[in-house]
This record gives structure tokens, sequence and C-alpha cells, in this order.
């Protein structure tokens, strides 16, 4: 899919070469050839006229009346256009940061004449939701603005239009489109999305993208070109300092208080930013750190009990004693796997091993339809050992046959039966789905639960791709007390896949408690159990309640030395912390997991309702595209004389294409992993590979007719004609304007879609 994107925008590059600006004007280079297709991708939020005609490419304020192109772009190409300004606006609570980021641009490549589509790319950053856009086309003042809605009010919308260029490409990457812009047309865009910080050495680091290319700079010494940005961040915590140790724009504190930073970075530029916005900010220092606060329902909350978020921070002291490692890598190697993702995999496989300490011990299972094993027990990580995988996973590790995970999953939890020191960690990495996934689930969660040891054993999951599910590896982590991360970025998993290792091998405190949660008169927790605490990633807890909270409350735990640990944690109340959205994401994908696993209707009803009311999208919702404010019906569909139809043979379809993008609500692609593809899995596609679907009934009978109407219908015949003689143009102008009468032209429309004329 990325690749794809590359190539259009590449096209439209080389088309956007026929515009003229002036004399003595000279547009910003393009790189040619590119080093990499990745150069083309965008790298900030980025506005493209989609082409599909390549002769209505132009200047709209200065023709340059270019020779004629007998070719159409099918795809379409799309021309990244200019940019006049940019505003983004940073808020972050906790974990999660929230952006409303507003740009606007110029249609500078289209003739006024035409009109086009117009696609934005919206790159976000770790484990970004879109979550809403506004747009306003300052030429037409039409006006646009998502909304979220069930999958069933879908059906209640007169006109709904698949948007098949609204998803989620390159895992970070979500593009929409803007309807039928015409050329030299000034519209912004007002978009919102909340991503995910990234806790590292007791700091929250915040990266997004925003790198503008040369060539979206406007060409105009008059034009302004200004662009601001405003971070607020709020630690939640009582008594501590926020202070920044990096910021990759100048940015001025214009406020400050206790747990709190407000800064502000605005000017006039001669060029677009050319790095990405970039902090990191200190929220504790020194040992564990953390508060629980509590907040009632809002009146407009569809549950009625109290709303409460636990955190603790890990902090940045470095001589906490870690649990010792046991350690069993269970990786898939069936046919989809091959190539890069299983190279990836082993890239990772031995960084993570290479940060095991001598006296912790792993072992490796492989697993395709079978398995194999590295060795039949646990292995010391020392230096000998870890040079015999290196050498293992390179004549061993080949992608091929069919995915079965209960075998390796079993045989895994043998493994780490035994020896009661340190904390036993099954490390799961797969890329497929198979059909017994909740027998899977209920064979580890009494595996884990018969374990008589004082630490049950761990299971982490990771998993790549869209066509393995997972809320089932979600439901997997939750019932080993585990850690679960995922990718669509087949390209570069790496990393990730690294630091959930990290995570899930740094405990500092196993078989955490949370003693208020006795005191309530009812609880529900997310996640289900209490996660241990590590050093690379905080302690957030969330959750509904009935009763009263006390003032203070107390966790508990066992240390790596088997020692009791205790820690006081005061509750406060939630002033100005908007927990419903803060919490909402890990909430709706808690909920969502357990919908899959236990199949019940009323939870699938719940995320439904958590989701419409907080506005973050889910499996069962779904964003949609429309017009603000509907146009009146008369201005569209008033009578029309033949004299009208005979001087403009085009009229009628330009009206009923008018009467279209009315009442047409676009639906935009969905931001879910969804429940796995058992088709693919089976069918060994990797997961860098879109599975190409076989056409339903209707599909096969509109292209069967579209096939015969391309070559009966009227205005194709029209455009055919126009390419033998004038005569001939005129008497089927004259042909098509009698027969629009009978509303043939609108049938052409609806059918063929005959729109550039």
């Amino acid at each position: 899919m990325s690749e794809e994107f590359a190539v259009r925008v590449e096209q439209g590059l080389k088309l956007s070469r026929r515009i003229y600006y002036g004399k003595g004007i000279t547009p910003p280079l393009v790189q040619d050839p590119p080093s990499s297709p990745e150069n083309f991708l965008p790298t900030a939020i980025t506005a493209y006229a989609s082409i599909t005609d390549p002769v209505a490419v132009d200047n709209p304020d200065v023709p340059s009346y270019q020779p004629y192109v007998h070719a159409r772009c099918d795809p379409s190409a799309l021309v990244p256009l200019q940019m006049l300004g940019v505003e983004m606006k940073v808020d972050c609570w906790l974990d999660t940061a929230f952006f409303t980021v507003t740009g606007r641009w110029r249609v500078h490549c289209v003739m006024p004449s035409k009109r086009f589509d117009c696609c934005v790319a919206v790159p976000m950053g770790e484990k970004g939701s879109f979550l809403s856009a506004e747009i306003d086309v300052l030429s037409n003042e039409k006006s646009y603005k998502t909304k979220l809605v069930t999958e069933e009010e879908t059906s209640d919308f007169d006109n709904v239009h698949k948007d098949k260029d609204s998803r989620f490409f390159k895992s970070h990457i979500y593009t929409f489109k803007i309807p039928h812009v015409a050329g030299g047309s000034i519209f912004s865009v007002n978009v919102n999305w909340s991503q995910r910080l990234i806790y590292r050495e007791g700091k929250f680091h915040l990266n997004v993208p925003f790198r503008f290319p040369a060539y979206v700079f406007p060409i105009g010494k008059e034009i302004s070109k200004r662009e601001k940005i405003v971070l607020n961040l709020n630690s939640c915590v009582n008594g501590g300092e926020v202070a920044c140790s990096y910021t990759s724009h100048p940015l001025k504190v214009i406020h400050r208080e206790v747990g709190k930073l407000s800064c502000e970075y605005e000017a006039e530029v001669s060029s677009w930013s050319r790095v990405d916005f970039g902090v990191s900010f200190n929220v504790s220092s020194g040992d564990l750190i953390g508060n629980v606060l509590v907040k009632s329902p809002s009146p407009w909350d569809s549950d009625d009990r109290g709303m409460f978020c636990l955190y603790l921070f890990p902090g940045t002291t470095k001589h906490k004693q870690l649990f010792k490692r046991r350690v069993v890598f269970v990786i898939d190697i069936s046919g989809s796997m091959k190539w890069k993702p299983l190279e990836d995999v082993k890239k990772a496989l031995l960084e993570s091993l290479a940060k095991l300490e001598a006296e912790d011990v792993f072992n490796i299972i492989a697993f395709n339809d079978d398995i194999l094993e590295f060795s039949t027990s646990m292995e010391f990580a020392t230096y000998e050992t870890i040079s015999a995988v290196t050498e293992w996973l390179d004549s061993n590790l080949i992608a091929n046959g069919g995915t079965n995970l209960l075998l390796p999953l079993k045989q895994a939890m043998k493994l780490l039966e035994g020896s009661k020191i340190g904390v036993p960690l099954v490390y799961l990495v797969t890329d497929g789905s198979v059909e017994n996934e909740r027998e899977i689930c209920n064979a580890m969660k009494e595996s884990c639960s018969k374990n008589e040891k004082s630490i049950s054993p761990r299971i982490s999951t990771f998993g790549i791709g869209s066509f393995c599910n997972h809320y089932f590896l979600q439901t997997l982590a939750r019932i080993g007390n585990g850690y679960y991360d995922g990718t669509n970025n087949t390209d570069s998993f790496e990393l990730q896949m690294t630091r959930l290792f990290d995570t899930a091998t740094s405990t500092i405190v196993a078989n955490t408690t949370f003693d208020a949660l006795k005191l309530l008169r009812s609880v529900e927790l997310f996640p289900s159990q209490i996660p241990d605490i590590t050093l690379g990633h905080p302690l957030i807890l969330s959750g509904r309640y009935k009763g009263q909270f006390p003032d203070e409350v107390e966790l508990r735990g066992t240390l790596a030395d088997m020692s009791c640990f205790t820690i006081e944690l005061t509750v406060q109340k939630s002033k100005d912390i908007p927990l419903d959205k803060v919490l909402a994401k890990r909430q709706i994908d808690e909920l969502t997991a357990r919908a899959w696993f236990e199949d019940k209707k009323e939870l699938q009803e719940k995320v439904t309702r958590l989701s419409m009311q907080t506005g973050f999208p889910s499996e069962y919702t779904q964003l949609v595209l429309s017009l603000k404010h509907e146009e009146e019906e008369k201005t569209i569909s008033r009578p029309v004389s033949i004299k009208e139809i005979l001087r403009n043979p085009s009229y009628q379809i330009h009206r009923q294409m008018q009467r279209n993008n009315c009442e047409r609500t676009s639906l935009l692609g969905k931001q879910g992993f969804g429940f796995g593809n058992l088709v693919a899995t089976l069918k060994n596609i990797p997961p860098w590979m879109e599975e190409p679907k076989e056409p339903e009934g209707a599909d096969i009978l509109i292209s069967a007719a579209s096939g015969v109407v391309d070559r009966v219908c009227c205005m194709c015949c029209l455009q055919c004609m126009t390419r033998v003689s004038d005569q001939c143009t005129i008497v089927f102008s004259q042909l098509c304007a009698a027969l629009a009468c009978f509303q043939c032209l609108g049938c052409c429309f609806e059918v063929c879609g005959c729109l550039d004329l």
C-alpha cells in the first residue's frame, strides 16, 4: 500500500512540472531519481490533488497552454498542494498526547474550471488514533466534518460512498478525501488524533512527524507563511516539576506550575519545518512515584459509576534489583513469515538475548505445523550459548508450512516448570490466525492458574500485520499477566519488538495487589489483572466503581529478594484532567478483547457506547465524512429550460453531479486491527501483502454491465466523437442534449460515471 501511494505521489510531482508560475520563477526541485520510494511518503500532514485527467494540471492564475495529453491516470496521480500555514496544539496527560492540527492549502495545480478530489494524509506517532476532521472549502463555502456512527447507522444514509483511499497505510499514516474541489480553491483542514508517549529511563518522549518537503512551500513573495506550535504538559504528579530535557523547536515557556508546563513557538518562516516535532520531559526523579485520580460520572455519561485511575512511574533509580529471567521465545516460522518479517524477528531476538545476564536462562521454540527447539532444556545466557543460537537461527529458522499455536505454547509451559527462581516468561511472536484461539486461551488460563509456584508464568505477545487476531493476542497476554504489542507496519518493527521484550523482562515488583478493590462495593478493572511493575513501563490501572474511595490506598507486591513491597498512594479528585478521554483507548481495546473472547453481544454494545461517547473509533463504529449543512434543494433541482441544455450539453450532468455531491456521505476506512484472517493464514499470504478479494455477485454484474455501457453510453460516444471531427461533435452534442430531457444523461452519470467533460 505504501509503495503504491509513493508511486502516485511521484507521478503527481512529474505532472506538476507542467505548471507555469511566471517569468523568472523556478519551482522547488524534486530529487530525481529518488534514492528510495520512501522519499515520496508524507512526513507531516500533507494535502494532494487526486488527478485523473492530466490535461487539467495547470496554473489556475497563469494558464500555460501546454500540449494536450491523450491519457488518464489510473490510479489517480497525487500532486502535493502548496501549504499556506500550519498550527499544531499538543495536550499531554499521563502517557497520552492529543493533537489538533490546522493547515491551509491552495489547489495551485488545477484549472479553475476543473474539480478533483483532494487527499489529506495525516502521519501520526506511536499508536496513533485518528479522531476527527473538519474541512472548510473557502471557494464554494462548503464545509465537511467527520462523525462517528454505529455500523447499523451507516445503512440509514441515502447515498453512502465507501472511500477506498481512506485508510491506514504503513501503520501510522491515515488518509481521507475531500470531494470535488475546484482548481484555485483554498481550503483549511482541522484534524484531531491521539498517540501514546514513549517512556524510557524516567522520561516521557513525544515525537510526531513534522517535516515538510520543499515542494509544498507556496511560491510567491507576498504570501504570509506562518507556523505555530502550542504544547501543554500535565504530568498529574503532585509536588513534581515538569522539566523539558529536549525540544526540537525553540519553545518559549508561557506558563508553569506544579506538575504543569505550557510552551509556545510561533514564527514567520522562510521554509516550513524540516525536522519532526519532539520533546522529552521528566515526570519524576529517584524512586517510584504515583497517585490515584477519581472522577464522578459526567451528566452525559452512559455509566453512572465513578471513574478512577491509578498511575505509578518507575522513576530513574538504577539500583533497583530485577528478577532473574527465564524466557522461552516462541517464534512463528510459517510460510507467511518469509523474507523480511522473519529476518527482522531474528535481529530483534538476538538483540533481546544480548540483554540477558549470564545467570538468566532461555530457550527458543520455532513453530509452523510442528515445533523445532533450540535445546531440550533451558540454557544459561552465556556468550558461548548465544553464539550457538546465532548459527542455529541461520540454519533452522526457514519460513515454510502452516501455523499451529497450541503445541508450542504447551511445550513452552512445560519447559518453565520446575525452578521457582525468577519470573518465567513466554514471549510469543506470530503473524497468523488459527481456528482454536479460544481453546488456546482456556488452555493457557488453566496452565497459569494451576501453577503452584510463587510467580506463575507470564505470557507476552507480539502480533505482526493485519492477518493475525490482535485481540486474541491481547487476551492471551491478559491471561498470562504479561504485555501485548503489535503492528501493521511490516517494514520496520524490530525496535518495537525489542522494546516489548525490555518491558516484559525488567520486573521489579511481581504479584501486585491493590487493597482499595476490596473496600469498594463493585469494581470493573482495566486491565482485568494487575500487571507487574517494571522499569520499562509505567503502571496505569483504571476502572469504574461504586462506593466511597478511601483517602489513601496501598499497593503491595513481591520484590526480587522475595521480600514484601508496599507503597501508599494519595487519592485526589481529577479536576482539569479529562480521564474519560485519556483512558478511552485502553478501555476500548480491553473491552473489545473481552467481547471477542466471551462472544457476548452486550460487551460489543458496551464498546460501541464507550466509542460514541469518547469519540475514539472501535471495531464496532465507523467514521463518516459529510457536509455540515445540506445544500438547498431549490438551487440544485430547479427547472431547467431546453435552451439552457442546448447551450450547454453537459448542464444536466453538472446538476446531477451537484445533487449527488450534496447528498453523498463518505464512509472512511476503519482503524482497528480486525479479528484476524484465517483464509490468508491458511494461504500463507505474507503480512505485507493485501489478500486479493473475490468479487461478489453484484460486483461481477456491474463490471459486466460497465463493459457494455462503455460502448453504448451517449456521453462515452460523445467523448469518442470529439476525436473524430467538429461536425460529429455538434451533432452528437445536440442529440445528447435532447436525450437529457428523458434523464438519459442522469442514467449515464449513475452507471458510467462520466465526470470529466
